[in-house]
Protein backbone atom coordinates (compact mmCIF):
# COMPACT_ATOMS: atom_id res chain seq x y z
CA UNK A 1 0.00 0.00 0.00
CA UNK A 2 1.39 3.45 -0.89
CA UNK A 3 2.82 5.48 1.97
CA UNK A 4 2.08 8.82 0.31
CA UNK A 5 -1.25 10.48 -0.40
CA UNK A 6 -2.27 12.12 -3.68
CA UNK A 7 -0.86 15.37 -2.29
CA UNK A 8 2.56 13.73 -2.02
CA UNK A 9 2.71 13.74 1.77
CA UNK A 10 3.08 10.74 4.04
CA UNK A 11 -0.04 8.89 5.20
CA UNK A 12 0.34 8.85 8.98
CA UNK A 13 -1.54 5.56 9.31
CA UNK A 14 0.90 3.83 6.94
CA UNK A 15 4.08 4.86 8.78
CA UNK A 16 6.05 3.01 11.46
CA UNK A 17 5.29 4.42 14.91
CA UNK A 18 8.69 6.10 15.29
CA UNK A 19 7.96 8.10 12.14
CA UNK A 20 4.44 8.96 13.28
CA UNK A 21 6.13 10.80 16.17
CA UNK A 22 8.60 12.56 13.84
CA UNK A 23 8.46 15.74 11.78
CA UNK A 24 6.86 16.00 8.34
CA UNK A 25 10.21 16.01 6.52
CA UNK A 26 11.19 12.66 8.07
CA UNK A 27 7.79 11.20 7.27
CA UNK A 28 7.84 12.41 3.67
CA UNK A 29 11.43 11.25 3.10
CA UNK A 30 10.56 7.74 4.25
CA UNK A 31 7.22 7.56 2.43
CA UNK A 32 8.41 8.89 -0.93
CA UNK A 33 11.45 6.63 -0.95
CA UNK A 34 9.33 3.63 0.06
CA UNK A 35 6.82 4.22 -2.73
CA UNK A 36 9.55 4.70 -5.32
CA UNK A 37 11.38 1.58 -4.13
CA UNK A 38 8.17 -0.48 -4.30
CA UNK A 39 7.99 0.34 -8.01
CA UNK A 40 11.71 -0.34 -8.55
CA UNK A 41 11.73 -3.61 -6.62
CA UNK A 42 8.50 -5.05 -8.09
CA UNK A 43 6.53 -4.75 -4.87
CA UNK A 44 9.15 -6.26 -2.54
CA UNK A 45 8.07 -4.62 0.74
CA UNK A 46 11.14 -5.66 2.74
CA UNK A 47 13.54 -4.22 0.19
CA UNK A 48 11.47 -1.05 -0.14
CA UNK A 49 11.48 -0.56 3.64
CA UNK A 50 15.26 -1.04 3.80
CA UNK A 51 15.73 1.54 1.04
CA UNK A 52 13.38 3.97 2.80
CA UNK A 53 15.21 3.64 6.12
CA UNK A 54 18.58 4.05 4.36
CA UNK A 55 17.34 7.27 2.77
CA UNK A 56 15.92 8.50 6.08
CA UNK A 57 19.19 7.79 7.93
CA UNK A 58 21.05 10.04 5.48
CA UNK A 59 19.10 13.09 6.63
CA UNK A 60 17.80 12.10 10.08
CA UNK A 61 18.93 10.28 13.20
CA UNK A 62 16.90 8.38 15.74
CA UNK A 63 16.63 10.20 19.07
CA UNK A 64 14.64 8.29 21.63
CA UNK A 65 11.30 7.30 20.11
CA UNK A 66 11.40 9.51 16.98
CA UNK A 67 13.62 10.81 14.17
CA UNK A 68 15.27 14.26 14.14
CA UNK A 69 16.98 16.04 11.26
CA UNK A 70 20.77 15.82 11.30
CA UNK A 71 22.93 18.93 11.12
CA UNK A 72 24.69 17.52 8.04
CA UNK A 73 23.39 14.95 5.59
CA UNK A 74 25.43 11.85 4.96
CA UNK A 75 25.88 8.19 5.83
CA UNK A 76 25.06 7.35 9.42
CA UNK A 77 27.25 4.28 9.94
CA UNK A 78 29.70 1.85 8.31
CA UNK A 79 26.96 -0.06 6.47
CA UNK A 80 25.57 3.16 4.99
CA UNK A 81 29.06 4.14 3.81
CA UNK A 82 29.11 1.34 1.31
CA UNK A 83 28.18 -1.98 2.78
CA UNK A 84 24.51 -2.51 2.06
CA UNK A 85 22.30 -5.30 3.39
CA UNK A 86 24.69 -8.17 2.58
CA UNK A 87 27.61 -6.43 4.26
CA UNK A 88 29.38 -7.64 7.36
CA UNK A 89 29.63 -3.99 8.42
CA UNK A 90 27.38 -3.17 11.34
CA UNK A 91 24.47 -0.79 11.47
CA UNK A 92 23.94 1.67 14.30
CA UNK A 93 20.15 1.38 14.26
CA UNK A 94 19.46 5.02 13.45
CA UNK A 95 22.18 6.49 15.65
CA UNK A 96 24.46 8.78 13.62
CA UNK A 97 27.63 6.84 14.42
CA UNK A 98 29.59 9.11 12.06
CA UNK A 99 28.77 12.19 14.14
CA UNK A 100 31.35 13.70 16.46
CA UNK A 101 31.82 12.34 19.95
CA UNK A 102 30.59 15.70 21.29
CA UNK A 103 27.34 15.33 19.32
CA UNK A 104 26.85 11.76 20.54
CA UNK A 105 27.51 12.92 24.09
CA UNK A 106 24.84 15.63 23.74
CA UNK A 107 22.35 13.09 22.43
CA UNK A 108 23.19 10.82 25.39
CA UNK A 109 22.66 13.78 27.73
CA UNK A 110 19.24 14.44 26.17
CA UNK A 111 18.29 10.81 26.79
CA UNK A 112 19.82 10.81 30.29
CA UNK A 113 22.20 7.93 29.54
CA UNK A 114 24.05 7.09 32.77
CA UNK A 115 27.86 7.04 32.71
CA UNK A 116 28.04 8.96 29.41
CA UNK A 117 30.91 11.22 30.51
CA UNK A 118 33.29 8.25 30.75
CA UNK A 119 32.26 6.53 27.51
CA UNK A 120 34.23 6.18 24.29
CA UNK A 121 32.58 7.11 21.01
CA UNK A 122 31.71 3.46 20.28
CA UNK A 123 30.27 3.04 23.77
CA UNK A 124 28.13 6.16 23.28
CA UNK A 125 26.76 4.74 20.01
CA UNK A 126 25.87 1.44 21.75
CA UNK A 127 24.32 3.24 24.73
CA UNK A 128 22.28 5.48 22.43
CA UNK A 129 20.98 2.47 20.50
CA UNK A 130 19.83 0.90 23.77
CA UNK A 131 18.28 4.15 25.01
CA UNK A 132 16.46 4.64 21.69
CA UNK A 133 15.12 1.08 21.78
CA UNK A 134 13.95 1.56 25.36
CA UNK A 135 12.19 4.85 24.51
CA UNK A 136 10.52 3.25 21.47
CA UNK A 137 9.27 0.28 23.50
CA UNK A 138 7.93 2.67 26.14
CA UNK A 139 6.17 4.82 23.50
CA UNK A 140 4.56 1.71 22.01
CA UNK A 141 3.38 0.59 25.43
CA UNK A 142 5.64 -2.50 25.57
Amino acid sequence: MPKTSKSGHAKDSELPSTLQRSDTKAQDTFAKTYDSAMESYDGNEERAARAAYASLKHTHEKVGDHWEEKEESGPSDKRAEGGGPGSSKGTAGGVDANASKDHLYEQARKLDVPGRSNMTKDELVDALQKANDKQTRKARGN
